[in-house]
């Protein structure tokens, strides 16, 4: 029998008067393969943290029985990883020995050093993709398809989750439902229950239309002996005849009415099913952002950038249509983060519209420091209303005691979807977006694309992640070797 490696019982966590999770038991096994997925804010990394004695429960208990390494969410890797983290290991990453300024892939592969740099007997993961190009994801994928231990991933990569686990982890309204088998398993069995649950509940409307429609016949049946029980003053038949009939047609009457009176205790004991709720769409609200009327808002005309003594491009033009959406790409610490930066910051080689204004979603956005709440966040840098501010943030998932959440405490989705209302709540005509895929449920990304193709500015963003591109992009900026490609 597998080894037991945690045990969760009677576990719950709540947050002011919210229950983020409520779980009966759980259990994790020696080769256990659990992908953990679920809806931003739903209680994911929350539940991590619990299995990794990073925070503790509200109430409950959970036994460890095996060492574990766990790649924090939103961490940075620390000062000296590149001292404790073993040589081989940077090598395999690509990782640079001596680098003032690592990357977000950079720093996601120097936290994956530094696990895989000793063996665990149980691997904890919260989004290990962020920031990692295609060559970084099949490397992790490799190097954890033949890991031996128990491996609990928290990802939205669906292709990763189908590479790796066996069991699906749902969290959804602080309960967590198990699924066998990978994602693609766990998005059938979901389809299936959702046609059953729809199945039953058009069952259960057709019932009661039944049983509504039966009794209404019986009311209107006894009515009907009701008034046929009116004798009319010509009516000549003998009083005795005449009594029989009335106390016959008040029986018959009674026992309508009882049937009646069943049926509706019929229909009352019906059990109801509820029809499936079908996730609301996010609406974005479009700026009025200022009318730029250049054909060629940003251009460059023989760029170099470089870091240090580090050449990312050299000299390089390119011109950025009107309204155009251009995905940027290339592998980790190519210079796709900074080219975006020098973009912002109008530098040397340059040239932006007169009339730019420049909304920018940063790649690390998602930590914050302050002890501000979610509301105060954005009465602090927006100029609409507090009713304005609480229709985006519901708009964008945040509701109730969301509101009263510090800032400070919010998951990557959470922090990544504030951001992203900072910015449709300003005034823009360009955006510059660097990973604003990481961490987005899938509702959140699909609603982010129709956002991106529907949005009437210029924006440029840097992904990896090959779906949004393709759904969403015009235009694409290739870096390699220094130079950049246009497609």
């Amino acid at each position: 029998m597998e080894k037991c490696c945690y045990e969760l019982e009677q576990v719950k966590m709540t947050f002011l008067d919210k229950e983020i999770l409520n779980i009966e038991r759980l259990a994790v096994h020696q080769l256990d393969r659990i992908g953990i997925v679920g809806g931003n804010g739903q209680g994911k990394s929350t539940l991590l943290k619990l299995i990794a004695g990073q925070i503790q429960p509200s109430a409950g208990r959970i036994k460890r029985y095996v060492d574990h390494s766990y790649f924090e969410q939103m961490e940075a890797p620390h000062p000296d990883e590149h001292m404790e983290t073993d040589g081989e290991w940077l090598g395999r990453l690509s990782i640079p020995v001596h680098h003032e300024r690592l990357s977000g892939g950079e720093q996601t592969r120097l936290k994956l050093a530094g696990m895989f740099a000793n063996y665990h007997e149980a691997l904890l993961f919260d989004e290990p993709t962020t920031h990692l190009d295609q060559e970084g994801i099949t490397f992790l994928v490799n190097e954890l398809r033949y890991y031996y231990g128990a491996l609990l991933i928290v990802s939205h990569d669906r292709s990763l989750l189908d590479e790796l686990v066996t069991t699906i982890w749902e969290v959804n309204d602080g309960a967590v439902k198990v699924y066998s088998g990978n994602y693609s398993d766990y998005k059938a069995q979901q389809r299936l229950e959702r046609d059953q649950q729809n199945q039953a509940h058009e069952q259960f409307l057709k019932e009661k239309r039944r049983l509504m429609h039966a009794a209404q016949d019986k009311m209107k049946k006894a009515e009907k002996i009701t008034q046929a029980g009116s004798v009319s003053k010509r009516e000549t038949k003998a009083k005795a005849n005449r009594m029989f009939e009335t106390k016959s047609k008040g029986t018959s009457q009674k026992a309508v009415h009882r049937a009646a009176k069943a049926i509706e205790q019929r229909m009352e004991q019906l059990h109801e099913v509820e029809a499936v709720q079908e996730n609301r769409p996010i609406h974005f609200r479009q700026s009025k952002a200022l009318e730029l009327h250049n054909k060629f808002p940003i251009m460059a005309d023989r760029l170099t950038l470089q870091v240090q003594s580090n050449v990312l491009l050299d000299q390089v033009s390119f011109q950025i249509p009107l309204k155009q959406k251009v995905a940027i790409t290339g592998s980790n610490g190519c210079g796709k983060s900074t080219l975006l930066r020098h973009i912002l910051d109008a530098n040397t080689e340059i040239i932006l519209s007169p009339k730019a204004q420049i909304g920018y979603l940063d790649q690390m956005s998602y930590r914050f420091q302050g002890n501000e709440t979610i509301l105060e966040f954005l009465m602090k840098r927006s100029d609409y209303n507090v009713a304005e501010l609480r229709s985006c943030l519901h708009a964008m998932q945040f509701t109730g005691t969301d509101l009263n959440k510090e800032v400070r405490s919010l998951s990557g989705g959470e922090a990544i979807r504030l951001q992203l209302c900072r910015l449709f709540l300003g005034q823009y005509n360009i955006l510059l977006l660097d990973e604003p895929t990481n961490f987005l449920d899938t509702q959140a990304l699909e609603a982010l694309e129709q956002f991106v193709v529907g949005y009437e500015v210029t924006i440029l963003y840097v992904s990896h992640d090959q779906t949004f591109i393709r759904n969403t992009a015009g235009m694409a900026l290739h870096i390699e070797h220094r130079k950049i490609t246009i497609s």
